[in-house]
């Protein structure tokens, strides 16, 4: 019942204020910043972090759910909270000290705060291992970044940023090897950082992707997460996002299937409605049970997570499957709309389109 009411109100938050405004946004290739204090009010942000931080204190099913509503309404929206909760806030709460959890959690659960997550560089994509944005320690004990990141959510709308380098201790001159990447917190009015708009996408384009450069960005020693240590912690923050796009995926599949079934109904061919074609029904009936296979695979990973039982091999098949049946959930519904399904009026296409990131 807790479960469900969550789901109500985050669905009822879209339904009313993010769906009547996401098709222009997405047109204009612009995130919905109004939306920010509201997502705060509710909760969404570090939905499943504790409560002592300003956090809601949400079970891992309650926090999918939440994801699965925001994706109902777009990807761009749920990336947007994805980042701020799995990567920006998770990393602070499981690798930061006490001080950095009390000065930055409680902000950012309210949305006063925004972050991104600076991991993926451009040379190397999917492989973090070779990181070259490094981090020299200084004789006064503050370190100094250089180095780029790529495909970085919320990066010109964050006032923080966590970035990840492999750091150089003072007196070293040669950078290690993966066990000195470390998590810097890192406030993006430092002197030398910049964020720079990624342009052209055709995917997502209500979602803030930029370029981070990093030239010369001194940040001081207690900048750094303390417990962070080696490519295993960026690898669990990523962890954390990818079950949400689990249930994410599936919003986008809702969306698409609800759409389809609606337009089914109401369009009208042949002196009576496509719905009441076979081909049709066979479309809608293939989505439904997709749906409910990925739901079910979702809801379990879940309790798992709750339990402390799930792994990330578990999260990667979840995410891999769920995202790969809701682009052919966002096809199948494109091409049941006809000629109508090109239009920024109606969902499928857009959708169909985030899901190819």
């Amino acid at each position: 019942e807790e479960e469900r009411a969550v789901r109500d109100s985050v669905r009822r938050f879209v339904d009313e204020e993010v769906l009547p405004i996401i098709g222009k946004h997405y047109v204009e290739g612009t995130f919905p910043r109004s939306l920010i204090p509201r997502m705060g009010e509710l909760g969404v942000f570090g939905a499943n972090l504790p409560e002592e931080y300003g956090c809601a204190g949400l079970n891992n099913v309650q926090y999918g759910l939440i994801m699965q509503e925001l994706e109902r309404g777009d990807s761009g929206i749920r990336s947007f909270a994805s980042v701020q909760g799995a990567l920006v806030m998770y990393p602070i709460y499981a690798f930061g000290s006490e001080e950095q959890k009390r000065a930055w959690l409680p902000r950012m659960a309210a949305g006063e705060v925004i972050g991104c997550f600076g991991l993926t560089e451009p040379d190397y994509g999917s492989n973090p291992a070779g990181m070259i944005t490094v981090a020299r320690e200084q004789a006064d004990g503050s370190f100094v970044l250089n180095g780029a990141k790529m495909w970085i959510t919320n990066g010109s709308t964050a006032q923080v940023a966590i970035v990840w380098a492999k750091t150089v201790r003072h007196g070293e001159t040669a950078v290690g090897d993966d066990k000195t990447i470390r998590g810097f917190i890192v406030p993006t009015d430092t002197p030398g950082f910049r964020a720079r708009d990624q342009k052209g996408k055709l995917s997502l384009r209500a979602s803030d992707t930029s370029e981070l450069i990093l030239e010369d960005v001194r940040v001081p020693a207690d900048a750094i997460l303390p417990t962070s240590g080696g490519l295993k912690s960026p690898l669990m923050c990523l962890t954390q996002a990818r079950y949400g796009i689990s249930w994410g995926a599936l919003g986008a599949a809702i969306a698409c299937f609800e759409e389809a079934t609606a337009y089914a109904k109401n369009r009208v061919m042949f002196d009576k409605p496509i719905g009441a074609f076979q081909i049709q029904q066979v479309r809608l009936a293939d989505m439904l049970t997709e749906i409910t296979k990925g739901q079910l695979l979702s809801l379990h990973l879940g309790r798992c997570k709750d339990q402390g039982t799930f792994t990330p091999q578990m999260v990667s098949l979840a995410k891999r499957n769920n995202v790969d049946i809701a682009t052919e959930v966002a096809r199948e519904s494109r091409r049941l709309l006809g000629g109508n399904g090109i239009l920024a009026e109606y969902a499928s296409m857009r959708h169909m389109a985030n899901l190819e990131s």
